[in-house]
C-alpha cells in the first residue's frame, strides 16, 4: 500500500512538472526577466544561447521544435531579431507571441531610415517597462498564480528602481570631460541618453554590418579629441577591432561589457540586473582611471605567454639533454 501511495505521488509530481507552461524568449536577457518573475511556475528557455549574438543568429531545427511547443513567446522587436518572426511562422506554434517592448519610446537609427535601435533593455528604467509587459503576459498565462507572480514582480520592480539610481550615481562619479563610451557596436544609445554619456562605436546597432574605414576613423578621432582613457570590448563580439585600436593609440581596454546576452553562469553578468550593474561599475571605474577590469584578452594573453614560456623551457632542456648525449657518445668512442 505504501509503495502504491509513493508511486501515485511521484506520478502526480511528474504530471505537474510536465504541465508547466513553456515560455520561450528570443534572447537570454528576456528569458532571465521571465524566470525572475515566474520562478518555478513555468519552464523558461531562450532561443539564442547565452553568449550568442542575436543579430547574427541562425535558427536550428531544434529551435523550431522549441517554439512549436511554446505556450508563450517573448520577442523584443525593434529590428532586433528579424529571423524570429520567420521561425515562429515556420514552426506552426499555437503559442501566443508578446512584444515586450510595448510602450518603449524607441530611438531611431541615424543611418537607416525607418529603423530603430533595439537595445532598449540597456537602461534599468526601460527594464521596468519590459518586466511589466512580461508580468502581464505571465499573469494571463497563469491566472491561478497571479498572487505569486505579483509578489515576484513587485520585488523585481523595487530592485530595478534602486539599480537605476545606482547607475546614475556611478556615472556621475566619472569626471565630466571623460564621460565618453567607446564600444564594439552601437548598443548603448539608450544607456548613454539616460545616464549622460557620449557614445562612439566601431559598428552600428546591428553586428551584421562590418565596420567600415570611415567608422574606424570616426572612433579614432573621438578617442583623440576627448582623450579617452579606456575603451571596451563586448561579450558577444569579436574583440579584435577594439584591441587593434587600443594597441595603435596606446589606450587601455577598460573591461568587457554585456549588451546582447547575459553572462555565463557564475559570471558578474549572469542575470539582467547583474549585467547592468557590472557594465556601470566597469565603465565608471575605467573612465575614471581607478580600475581597468580583466577581460578575456588578458586571460588569452596570460595563457599564450605561459605556453610560450613553457615551450622555450622545454626546447632548452631538450637541447641540453641532446648535447649531453652527444658528448657521452663522443667519449664512448675514445
Amino acid at each position: 500500500m505504501r509503495s502504491l501511495v509513493i508511486g501515485m505521488l511521484l506520478l502526480t509530481s511528474s504530471v505537474a512538472i510536465a504541465q508547466k507552461p513553456k515560455v520561450i524568449a528570443s534572447a537570454s536577457i528576456f528569458a532571465d526577466m521571465a524566470q525572475t518573475i515566474a520562478g518555478d511556475l513555468a519552464e523558461i528557455k531562450s532561443v539564442v544561447p547565452i553568449g550568442g549574438d542575436p543579430h547574427r543568429y541562425e535558427p536550428t531545427p531544434g529551435d523550431a521544435k522549441l517554439v512549436q511547443n511554446a505556450d508563450l513567446i517573448l520577442i523584443n522587436g525593434l529590428t532586433f531579431e528579424g529571423w524570429m518572426q520567420e521561425l515562429i511562422e515556420n514552426s506552426g506554434t499555437k503559442g501566443k507571441t508578446i512584444l515586450i517592448t510595448k510602450n518603449i519610446i524607441p530611438i531611431a537609427s541615424d543611418l537607416h531610415a525607418g529603423a530603430t535601435d533595439p537595445h532598449a533593455w540597456m537602461t534599468a528604467s526601460n527594464g521596468l517597462i519590459y518586466i511589466k509587459n512580461i508580468y502581464e503576459a505571465l499573469s494571463n498565462l497563469l491566472p491561478e498564480n497571479k498572487e505569486e507572480l505579483t509578489k515576484n514582480y513587485n520585488a523585481y520592480k523595487a530592485q530595478l528602481e534602486a539599480l537605476d539610481a545606482e547607475i546614475f550615481s556611478l556615472i556621475r562619479s566619472i569626471p565630466e570631460g571623460q564621460r565618453v563610451l567607446v564600444t564594439s557596436h552601437d548598443a548603448f544609445n539608450y544607456y548613454g541618453s539616460r545616464y549622460g554619456l557620449t557614445l562612439s562605436a566601431v559598428m552600428g546597432i546591428s553586428t551584421e554590418s562590418d565596420a567600415q574605414t570611415a567608422d574606424m576613423k570616426r572612433v579614432i578621432n573621438n578617442i583623440k579629441e576627448f582623450n579617452v582613457p579606456a575603451i571596451f570590448i563586448e561579450s558577444t563580439i569579436n574583440p579584435k577591432l577594439i584591441q587593434q585600436i587600443a594597441t595603435d593609440l596606446k589606450v587601455k581596454i577598460g573591461g568587457e561589457l554585456y549588451a546582447d546576452s547575459v553572462g555565463e553562469p557564475g559570471s558578474d553578468g549572469d542575470t539582467y540586473i547583474k549585467m547592468l550593474r557590472h557594465n556601470s561599475k566597469t565603465i565608471a571605474e575605467a573612465l575614471s582611471g581607478t580600475n581597468f577590469a580583466s577581460t578575456k584578452l588578458n586571460k588569452d594573453a596570460g595563457y599564450l605567454n605561459s605556453g610560450v614560456i613553457f615551450g622555450i623551457i622545454a626546447f632548452l632542456l631538450f637541447s641540453i639533454l641532446y648535447m649531453i648525449f652527444k658528448l657521452d657518445s663522443t667519449h664512448a668512442k675514445y
